[in-house]
C-alpha cells in the first residue's frame, strides 16, 4: 500500500499501553498525570523503548500540563499540539502524530487520552449504577443560552435530536439501536478489562429507563476513569521495535463547515442533520488510503451513542445512507461471522469510556493478531473519532 499521499504508510504504531478502567471517581486518590505516565510507560514498554526517547506529544480533546509532563519524566520534547473539540480527535491524535514525524518534527510521538471524571468536564452519558447520574459540566455561553431554554443540557439531549430525525426519515427503529448495545455488550463480556461484563438482553434494553427519549440507558457510554497511550514513529524505525508495526495508511480529521458545532448548534442542513457529520472526512480517508469499506475487516467506531454507530456505518459507506438500521439487524457487525465486526473490545458502551483511545488500542491488537474477540486474518481496520462537532476524525490502519 506504498506511494500516493505522502503520508501513507510512511509511518507505523508501535507501542500501546493502558492503565486498568474503572468507574467514574474510583481512580481516586491517584491523579490524572500519574494515570497518564503509567500508561506511557506501558506503551515504551510494548514497543520496547525508553521513555527518553519519546519527543513529541499529538494531543485531542483536554490537555494535561505537557510542561510539566515532560519535567516530571525527563524528557526533551521536541513537537507538542492538540486537536481542538472533543471525542472527535481520538484517532485523528494519531494522525497529528503522523504527520509531525513525517515533517521531521518529532521520531517518537505519544497519543495520550487521561480521564478522571469526577475532575473533568467529560462525562457525555449516563453510567449504568452511577451514583451521580446528571453530573455532566459544561461552561455557560452565548450559545448554551439558546439552547437551554429548549432542555438541551447535555450531549444525550443533542443527540437524541439526531436520533429521532433518523428515525423519521428512515424508519430506523429502537431494536435497531438495541442491536449495536447487545453486540457491543456481548463483546465485552470476554474481554477482561471491560467494566461491564454481564450479558445485555433485548427486554432488558427494551425495559431500561429513558435518559433522553428515544436513547435509553444502554444507548449511552459509560463514565469512567483511566488512561491510554499509543506510540508513533516512522515506518523505517518501526522495523526495530518490539512488536510488528501497524502501518498508518491515512488519517483525516476536519468536517463541512455546514456541520459546525454540530450537536451543540443543531443549525445543519436536513441532508446531513440525520447523520454522524463523518462523510467529507469519510472520503478523504478512502482517497489518502487508496482502500474502500469493502477492504476494512474491522471496524473501530466511536459509540457513545448506539445509533451513531449506525450513522457512521452509512456515512462510511458499509451500507447506503438511511439503510444502517436494517444493516446491523441482519447480523452484519456481529462477531465473529458479521460482514464488518465493529467495537470488538466493547467499546465506549461496555468496555471503558476514555474518550475514544480504547479504540485505536483495539485495532492494533486486532492487526497484531492478539485481540481478545480476533477477528481471523485481519489485516486493515479503521478507527473513527466523534461523531461531534468538526473536528471529527479517522485512522485507517494495516498491518
Amino acid at each position: 500500500m506504498s506511494g500516493g499521499h505522502p503520508l501513507r504508510d510512511r509511518t507505523a504504531i508501535v507501542g500501546i499501553g493502558a492503565t486498568r478502567y474503572w468507574r467514574r471517581g474510583e481512580s481516586r486518590p491517584r491523579t490524572p498525570m500519574e494515570l497518564a505516565a503509567e500508561a506511557l510507560l506501558l506503551a515504551c514498554g510494548d514497543a520496547g523503548v525508553g521513555v527518553e526517547e519519546v519527543d513529541g506529544f499529538a494531543l485531542y480533546s483536554m490537555g494535561f500540563d505537557v510542561s510539566l509532563f515532560a519535567q516530571w519524566l525527563n524528557l526533551d520534547v521536541r513537537f507538542s499540539a492538540m486537536l481542538t473539540g472533543g471525542g472527535g480527535g481520538a484517532a485523528g491524535s494519531v494522525g497529528l502524530a503522523a504527520a509531525a514525524i513525517v515533517s521531521g518534527q518529532a521520531d517518537l510521538v505519544a497519543s495520550i487520552m487521561t480521564l478522571q471524571q469526577a475532575t473533568s468536564r467529560f462525562g457525555a452519558a449516563f453510567a449504568p449504577g452511577d451514583r451521580d447520574p446528571g453530573a455532566y459540566r459544561a461552561p455557560t455561553s452565548v450559545e448554551s443560552s439558546f439552547l437551554q431554554p429548549a432542555g438541551l443540557m447535555s450531549p444525550a439531549q443533542m443527540f437524541a435530536l439526531l436520533t429521532r430525525r433518523h428515525m423519521h426519515r428512515y424508519g430506523t427503529r429502537r431494536e435497531h439501536f438495541a442491536e449495536v448495545a447487545i453486540s457491543t455488550r456481548a463483546n465485552a463480556v470476554r474481554r477482561p478489562s471491560a467494566l461491564m461484563r454481564e450479558p445485555l438482553t433485548l427486554e432488558a434494553y427494551l425495559e431500561a429507563r429513558m435518559i433522553a427519549e428515544p436513547l435509553c440507558l444502554y444507548d449511552c457510554c459509560l463514565e469512567s476513569d483511566g488512561a491510554v497511550a499509543v506510540l508513533t514513529t516512522s515506518a523505517a524505525r518501526a522495523r526495530d521495535c518490539a512488536r510488528p508495526p501497524v502501518y498508518v495508511a491515512a488519517s483525516a480529521h476536519g468536517g463541512a463547515g455546514r456541520w459546525g458545532p454540530g450537536i451543540t448548534w443543531l443549525g445543519m442542513p436536513d441532508e446531513i442533520f440525520a447523520s454522524s457529520g463523518h462523510r467529507p472526512v469519510a472520503e478523504a480517508a478512502w482517497r489518502m488510503s487508496g482502500l474502500g469499506p469493502a477492504d476494512v475487516d474491522v471496524a473501530l467506531l466511536y459509540d457513545h451513542f448506539s445509533p451513531l454507530v449506525i450513522m457512521q456505518l452509512e456515512d462510511y459507506g458499509f451500507c447506503p445512507v438511511g439503510e444502517g438500521g436494517p444493516f446491523v439487524a441482519d447480523g452484519n457487525i456481529r462477531w465473529p461471522d458479521g460482514r464488518i465486526p465493529v467495537n470488538t473490545h466493547g467499546g465506549n458502551l461496555s468496555e471503558a469510556y476514555i474518550i475514544g483511545m480504547t479504540h485505536v488500542v483495539e485495532a492494533v491488537e486486532q492487526l497484531r493478531g492478539t485481540a481478545t474477540n480476533q477477528v481471523p486474518g485481519a489485516e486493515v481496520a479503521l478507527v473513527t473519532g466523534g461523531p461531534a462537532g468538526i473536528p471529527v476524525s479517522n485512522l485507517v490502519l494495516h498491518r
